[in-house]
């Protein structure tokens, strides 16, 4: 009975470690991308006629790769972070000694292994990308975090590859839609600014740099939904962005506090889901958006019992 209390507080522990709420934020990359594919049409006639999903394999082996990619990578961020978390998170998973560094190092790095064998199975493109992303998710967690401007950089990086990772599904399309990585780049540039100051408080200039990028995405999503002729079926989605986004960032300008920039962060980052849904809306259709912000509720209720930040 004691080593099965062990072994599951042992699981549990490591499954923190790849919050699994962010985890789905992943997904609705991918699910982006692979509506700016134009295959979500295609799909959608083979439903109609009744062809067997085999067809959905390569998106489900995408979804497992960014799975892996994403937990992987913020596995290894942990363990980097290790003895700096034992002086300001003591009670995370490796500082409290729920689970070990070396544990983390493997198991980080075998998630990151398997988001690229997962990619490989889909085309040689994809497997580049996942190695992209793999590679820049190591160099944030070793040594991008502490750059004041290549940090941000860095990690937009890795989420604007993501969305490529799902283009990629018809890899044709990447060089046709390539600059879309740049909106996930600079939101999450906005978020990772934000987060330098989540431990000891943040500062004005901090918060209003995040405040200017996050409002250059939103100018880019309704811009891209003009651009689509699809901005009427876009605007909804971007205003719940704009809701969600905006008053938790302003609440930081006037008091940048360690508890009020970890809100704006889990807001932001949660979120993505709904830029997503934006961007999938764009290429896609209402429907097709809708689909992508089913996954909020399901981030909602993960972050209620795993950490995202």
């Amino acid at each position: 009975m004691t080593t099965t209390i062990v072994t599951t507080n042992r699981f549990w522990a490591y499954l923190q470690l790849m919050r699994p709420a962010n985890v789905i934020t992943a997904w609705a990359d991918i699910l982006a991308g692979v509506a700016a594919s134009g295959l979500f049409s295609t799909f959608y006639e083979e439903i109609k006629q009744g062809v067997v999903l085999v067809n959905f394999l390569p998106l489900g082996y995408l979804l497992i790769a960014t799975s892996c990619l994403y937990s992987g990578g913020v596995v290894l961020n942990d363990a980097f972070d290790a003895n700096l978390d034992a002086v300001e998170r003591p009670e995370r998973p490796i500082p409290s000694g729920r689970a070990s560094r070396q544990g983390a190092f493997f198991v980080g790095s075998l998630l990151l292994c398997f988001g690229i064998v997962f990619a490989w199975v889909v085309s040689p493109l994809s497997a580049i990308l996942a190695t992209f992303v793999a590679v820049a998710a190591v160099m944030y967690d070793a040594f991008g975090k502490h750059h004041a401007l290549f940090g941000p950089l860095n990690m937009g990086a890795c989420r604007g590859a993501n969305l490529l990772l799902g283009l990629s599904i018809v890899p044709g399309m990447v060089s046709s839609y390539w600059f879309l990585a740049l909106i996930p780049i600079i939101y999450i540039a906005a978020v990772t600014n934000l987060s330098r100051g989540e431990v000891e408080g943040g500062n004005t200039v901090s918060s209003i740099v995040s405040i200017v990028l996050m409002s250059t995405v939103f100018a880019a999503i309704l811009g891209l939904g003009l651009f689509k002729n699809s901005l009427l079926a876009v605007f909804p989605f971007a205003l719940l962005l704009a809701i969600r986004v905006f008053p938790p960032l302003f609440t930081v300008l006037r008091e940048p506090s360690p508890a009020k920039i970890q809100l704006a962060i889990r807001a932001c980052v949660l979120s993505m889901i709904v830029l997503n849904a934006t961007l999938s809306t764009s290429f896609a259709g209402l429907l097709y958006g809708l689909l992508v912000l089913v996954l909020l509720p399901v981030s909602m209720k993960l972050a209620s019992l795993f950490a995202v930040t």
